[in-house]
Parts: structure tokens; C-alpha cells; sequence
């Protein structure tokens, strides 16, 4: 603290003002008091005075602050830290382009978000680098991070920034930077912690293990196929997956995260290679199913071509059951929201199609459907809107909220009526 005593910092100044400013009020609201009618018109303007000090050295105090710590940033972090750290603790776990969009919605509603990764990734610049240094697959962690990240776009732009010649063609740049961070700080979490400071992060990524590991399928052929790059183009229908080896283990504050958390949410994204990678590290998937928490399974919209080639949301589904066992989900989210017809001609040219909800009846965990999806030209979910069908699939289970968080749930409740009147 002493620190703010040394000059240029331009801080004391507009203390210094802004303590006159209020000592001139104290004065003149003591003076009135007084009921002294012979200096009525000095105290007025010795109170004008006051009012006016103290409003030009609290603006210049913010515009000081602002220029070191840009006023964005200065506003952003206030509001990250006091009014965004009273929502709910959610635990997101997948990969690929599913994940980021799960959180890039719910970074405007709670900072109390907890990504967990899939490290299984072994295609294209991650898989590059896992080979070539040994590290752990940094393509999904760095979507994580630009999703949760509160910086300027000009730095996200950056992280994204892929190479198209020479020797670095393929990479990225936020994957060389994670990289490289690892190497300087010895270790893959600190490097993202420290990663994270730079792009000032709402939230935690982590990866679902640090050991190097294997994704293999069985097919319904007998075949079976190695390398997550593999399984996502299967020839036939998968029968099973498992990883290698199969005893991973978690972080630990994954697995904490998970109990403590008001709401685990799966997918959306890759069945077979972003979603089920996570629930093959056995404690992670214990960490599930003995949880309080809500726990939402956020089926695709679309079917992805060799992978879940005609799968209906049940489909889905069952799977994740065959791998898992029942009782590791209570909701199945869906989308409801109609696709134009010239976007799905397009998609069924490429082998995709609609992810179909349960017929009713069906002896499922509950399903809820909501329009989800973005109206873009391209079928995918639109995060503000999966965002807000996710709170409020967790203030309607609000009796399983963890106790003591119910003004924290009024809270949420005030925040999603803010948004729908500020569009």
C-alpha cells in the first residue's frame, strides 16, 4: 500500500480532491444545521462546491485507473468478480466446438464455471505437437480458454490465429503459446492457470487427465481402430470405446469441482471422441454419478457422418448407458427449433440430418426441448440460448441447489429477465 504514496501514479491527486469535495459537504451540511440564516448562500456554495470536487476527482480517479488497466477490463473485472461470482458452480465437460459454445453462454450469467477437457486429440496441429514435444493435446484447451476468456478481440484473434505456410502451417498461434508456456513453467496446469491470466479467463479449464492417452473403437464389424482422428471417420456403426490406458488419473480438482458443483452438464459435441473421453477416467465418472448436482445431457442438433451416422437423440442416449450405466444423467436437453429446409439439403448431402427427440413415453431420463439452435446459414446451438435453457433447467430442479444458495437463485432469476429486456 505504500506504494500509492509515491508520486506520478496520478491516484493521490484525485484522492486528495475527492476528500475536500466531501469535507466541504460536512461543513456546509454542519453549518445548516446550525440553522444560521446569515450564511445560508455561502454554505450553498460551499456544499456546490464540495459536490462538484467530489465528482471531478472520482471521475478522474476511474479515468486514471482506466488508462493503466483499460476501462473495459476495469469494468469487466469489477462486475466479474462481485456480481458474476454469486452464480451458479457449473461443471462443463466435452471437447471439440460443443464445449466453448456451452461456455461462452454461461460466462454471462456465472464466473463459477469449471471446464473439464478431453486430452484425447491426436489430429492436426494438436496432434502435431502432442507427438513432436510430448505434450498434451492443446486444441480443445485453447477453445475453452478464448470461449471463457474477458479480453479484447484483438487478442482472441490472435489465440485463434492459424499459420497457412510454411513450417508452422497448420499450427496455431494460442496452441504454440500453450506450448511454450508449459516448457517455461514446467508443468501443463500452470501453464494454463498463467495462460489463463493473460487472457483473463471467467472461470477454470482443465484437462480430464494429464497422462498421455489412446482412444480406440470397437465397431459392430468386429474391427477395431485407434486414434480419435480415426474413430470421427468410422466406417461402420461403434459397438464400444475405450481408452488406453484405462486407468487415467483426474485432476483432483476436476473431481472436486464435479461434487461440489449445482450443475454437470455433458456435450454438446462429438459423442464418441469429445463427450464419453471424459467418462472413461473412472473417477470422473464416479464424480458424476454421486454428485448433487443437476446433471444435463445437451444432445447434438445435427447427427455427425461416421460417427453417429442416423442416430436419434435416444440413440445417443443409449450409448453413453452402454458405456456408463444408467443413472449418470437426469435431463436430456433437445432442440425443438425447426431447421430451414434449403440449410438441411445441404447438410444431408454431407450424410447429417437431425438430431430426432424421444417419442413420448419413452423410458428415458426427463426430456426437455427448447429452441436452441442459431439462425446463421449454419445448424449449430446458439450459446445464449442453451445458456439460459440450462439455468433454468437448474432453478426448476432448485430443491436439489445446493442449501443456502436460494438468494443466489433470485439472483439468476433477476439476471435472465435482464437480458431477455435488454434484447
Amino acid at each position: 500500500m505504500w506504494r500509492l504514496l509515491l508520486p506520478g501514479l496520478k491516484v493521490k491527486r484525485f484522492m486528495i480532491i475527492v476528500a475536500v469535495g466531501f469535507l466541504g459537504l460536512g461543513v456546509a451540511m454542519g453549518r445548516w444545521l446550525s440553522l444560521d440564516p446569515w450564511r445560508l448562500w455561502l454554505e450553498i456554495a460551499v456544499a456546490g462546491l464540495g459536490v462538484v470536487l467530489v465528482a471531478l476527482g472520482s471521475w478522474g480517479l476511474w479515468r486514471s485507473i482506466g488508462e493503466l488497466l483499460g476501462s473495459d477490463k476495469w469494468a469487466g473485472l469489477l462486475y466479474s468478480r462481485r456480481q458474476l461470482a454469486r452464480g451458479p458452480k457449473v461443471v462443463a465437460l466435452g471437447g471439440g466446438t460443443g464445449l466453448p459454445v456451452v461456455l461462452r453462454g454461461l460466462k454471462n450469467y456465472t464466473s463459477n464455471l469449471t471446464a473439464v477437457v478431453t486430452v484425447a486429440d491426436d489430429g492436426g496441429s494438436s496432434g502435431r505437437l502432442r507427438g513432436d514435444l510430448g505434450i498434451l493435446p492443446p486444441g480443445d484447451i485453447r477453445n475453452c480458454m478464448v470461449a471463457l476468456a474477458d479480453t479484447e478481440p484483438l487478442m482472441e484473434e490472435l489465440f485463434q490465429h492459424r499459420f497457412d505456410t510454411g513450417e508452422l502451417k497448420g499450427h496455431s498461434f494460442g496452441n504454440l503459446f500453450l506450448a511454450a508456456m508449459e516448457k517455461t513453467a514446467g508443468d501443463f496446469v500452470t501453464a494454463l492457470r498463467e495462460s489463463s491470466r493473460v487472457l483473463a479467463v471467467r472461470g477454470t479449464v482443465l484437462p480430464a487427465t494429464l497422462e498421455r492417452v489412446t482412444l480406440w473403437a470397437e465397431l459392430v464389424t468386429g474391427e477395431v481402430i485407434y486414434g480419435e482422428s480415426n474413430i470421427g471417420r468410422s466406417p461402420a456403426r461403434i459397438a464400444k470405446i475405450g481408452m488406453d490406458p484405462d486407468d487415467a488419473t483426474p485432476l483432483a480438482e476436476a473431481v472436486t469441482a464435479i461434487l461440489e458443483a449445482d450443475m454437470v452438464v455433458l456435450g454438446p459435441g462429438s459423442l464418441y471422441t469429445s463427450v464419453i473421453p471424459n467418462l472413461l477416467v473412472r473417477p470422473i465418472q464416479e464424480a458424476i454419478r454421486n454428485t448433487r448436482a443437476v446433471r444435463v445431457y445437451v444432445a447434438n442438433v445435427m447427427t455427425q457422418p461416421g460417427e453417429t451416422t442416423h442416430y436419434s437423440a435416444q440413440d445417443h442416449v443409449d450409448a453413453l448407458e452402454r458405456q456408463v450405466g444408467r443413472g449418470l444423467i437426469d435431463v436430456v436437453l433437445v432442440n425443438n427449433q425447426p431447421v430451414d429446409q434449403t440449410i438441411l439439403e445441404r447438410y444431408r448431402r454431407e450424410g447429417a440430418e437431425p438430431v430426432a427427440a424421444p417419442p413420448g413415453g419413452s423410458n428415458w431420463p426427463e426430456v426437455v426441448a427448447a429452441p436452441l439452435i442459431a439462425v446463421d446459414g449454419v445448424v449449430r446451438h446458439d450459446p445464449d440460448k442453451l445458456a439460459r435453457a440450462l439455468l433454468r433447467l437448474l432453478l426448476r430442479y432448485r430443491p436439489r441447489w445446493a442449501e443456502g444458495r436460494v438468494l443466489d437463485g433470485l439472483w439468476l432469476e433477476a439476471r435472465l429477465r435482464e437480458r431477455r429486456v435488454g434484447e
